[in-house]
Formats: structure tokens, sequence, C-alpha cells
């Protein structure tokens, strides 16, 4: 490994020109309403891009790397109105069926699931699903629930 040496030229600064340049500093910033609201207008298209993006969202693998059929993670917890990208990972063909017996009063099952004849066939297809009622919903895969492909969200 080589190093390298960067040599710069000095430059004569008096203590004047110093006091000069710490006068002229708080005259550059005299008008700090204008850079408050560039703040708050990056500020709020940041948060947008975020929310408009898939920043948040939480990613369910269908199938495990190890060839298992399996939800991973099989539990978890979400926000309401969160997004949950379910992500066809091995041991396809998967769904994402909701249990209409295990999840929210009111809630309707068939809006919230693929149908039991949809299924997603390769490698990285997904199902998005946000769920907005708090409580706990139970899914299952159709074609491999008798395995145990079956999951459960908690909104809260």
């Amino acid at each position: 490994m080589s190093s390298a040496t960067l040599t710069l030229p000095s430059l004569p600064i008096s203590k004047t020109t110093l006091r000069l340049k710490a006068r002229m500093a708080p005259s550059m910033f005299a008008n700090h309403k204008i850079f408050k609201q560039v703040g708050i207008g990056l500020a709020s298209s940041a948060i947008t891009a975020m929310l408009t993006s898939n920043a948040l969202a939480f990613d369910v693998l269908l199938g495990g790397n190890d060839g298992s059929l399996a939800f991973i993670p099989s539990e978890f917890t979400v926000a309401p109105g969160e997004k949950i990208v379910f992500r066809n990972n091995a041991g396809f063909p998967h769904n994402v069926v909701f249990d209409e017996d295990e999840i929210p009063a009111g809630v309707d099952a068939a809006a919230i699931s693929m149908s039991e004849e949809d299924l997603l066939n390769a490698p990285g297809e997904i199902y998005s699903v946000a769920l907005n009622a708090k409580g706990t919903y139970t899914f299952y895969c159709s074609p491999h629930q008798g395995a145990g492909m079956v999951g459960k969200v908690t909104v809260n």
C-alpha cells in the first residue's frame, strides 16, 4: 500500500481579516426565516417520500430459505394502516388468505385476502395489504395450510 502527501500553500491571514469575517458571519444569516422555511420544506418532502414509498412496509417471506413451508416471520405486529408485503420466496405456489373466524369483528376477510384460487407462482411476486382495524388477524396459505403454513399479525 502506498501513501501520498498533499501540501497546501500557507495563506497569510491577519487578525484584522479574522475580525472582519467574524463580523460578516451574522449578517450572512440575518434572514434566518428563509433557512427555516427551506428546512421545513425539505423535512416535509422527506416525510412525504417516506410515506409514499415502501419505507413503512413490513416484509413477510412466503416460504423459508431452507425450503420450509412457513411465513417468515410467522407472528408480527404492525401499526394500523402499515403496509404488509408478502413476498414469494420458496416452496411456491403460495397465497395469503385471512381466516374470517380469526380477524377483528366487522373486517371483511375477502376484502383483505387473495382469493384461494389466486397464487403467487414465481420468486419475488408479492401481495400487499394494509390492515386498519386494531386486533389480531390469523392468515394462511391455502395450498399449504395443512402443512402448518399459518401466521398471525397484531395491529395496534
